[in-house]
């Protein structure tokens, strides 16, 4: 079950996550989060950096695609310079 707590937001625009949530949550000091605000309705997602592995397995997922839509090196190359605005 869900913990409900109140909190107030100061003159900076900062909210204190209370201090059992913090510790249900695992919340450490400079943790991240996507923040989606909709009406009265403010979501705080916390976000955090993958594992090596999880970060491998996305890898190989990303070159599988690419390989079936017939990409090479030279065409990600060729992006990212244009991105880069480089000629």
């Amino acid at each position: 079950m869900a913990t409900m707590a109140t909190t107030k937001m100061s003159s900076k625009g900062q909210v204190v996550i209370p201090e059992d949530i913090r510790k249900r949550l695992n919340l450490k000091v400079g943790a991240q989060f996507v923040v989606v605000g909709e009406k009265d309705v403010i979501i705080f997602k916390s976000i955090s950096q993958p594992s090596m592995e999880e970060f491998d397995k996305l890898i190989a997922e990303a070159r599988k695609q690419a390989k079936r839509a017939g990409l090479k090196k030279s065409d990600i190359d060729a992006a990212v310079t244009k991105v880069r605005g480089r000629k």
